[in-house]
């Protein structure tokens, strides 16, 4: 139990990001007022983790209705963490979660209450919080949770987590200034190494599962 309860917050941990969501932070919210971005960064939050409970809870129902199983899914969803870790290593995920923040700012010249609500549902809750890795994640463990405690578990690491990213944002000014270009660039990579193994590994118990499900099935 302990042991899926340390990969489960290593994994969502390295996908949500926390830390890495600060400089993004302050560039969507640039020009609002501290109670703008108070709201901002509560709304994102409160978002994000409904978004993710609601994986947690139905995914793996969601992918039954599909016809997907769970061992396909794994596969798929190590590959996407892989690639997320690769982006993280070479540095493409921060230019990409920019670029969306630029667009989204792009689109909002004046800050009013809308922009306000919008900027925190998007691109901030999705994807930049919520996004196809951490939604992935999220059902990958949900579906290996160990019962009804461990699914409990789960549900509270993501609560920690996403509060974990509301705090980031509180705290963004300060701690991005803390961190500076250097300790971003060298997080970053560490991080990525280490989602990289988390996915190898999501995709192998992907593979053993289908090959036993294969000789069951031919035997």
């Amino acid at each position: 139990m302990l042991d899926y309860f340390l990969n489960a917050l290593a994994t969502l941990f390295v996908t949500l990001d926390p830390i890495g969501l600060a400089p993004i932070f302050i560039g969507l919210t640039r020009g609002m007022t501290s109670a703008q971005r108070h709201q901002t960064a509560t709304r994102a939050s409160l978002t994000a983790m409904a978004i993710l409970f609601a994986f947690a809870l139905g995914g793996q129902g969601l992918l039954t209705f599909l016809g997907i199983s769970v061992p396909a899914f794994r596969i798929a969803g190590g590959l996407l963490l892989f690639w997320i870790a690769f982006e993280m290593v070479f540095e493409r995920r921060d230019r990409r979660k920019q670029a969306s923040a630029d667009r989204a700012l792009g689109e909002t010249a004046v800050v009013d209450a809308d922009d306000v609500r919008y900027l925190a549902i998007f691109p901030l809750a999705i994807p930049l919080i919520s996004g196809p890795g951490a939604i992935s994640a999220t059902i990958l463990l949900a579906s290996s949770a160990p019962g009804t405690l461990g699914l409990i578990g789960l549900l509270i690491i993501v609560a920690a987590l996403i509060g974990s990213c509301y705090l980031v944002f509180r705290l963004a000014g300060p701690l991005d200034r803390a961190l500076g270009e250097t300790g971003r660039i060298v997080l970053s990579r560490l991080l990525g190494v280490l989602l990289s193994a988390l996915a190898v590994q999501f995709v192998a118990d992907g593979v053993v599962a289908i090959a036993r499900a294969a000789q069951a099935g031919g035997g």
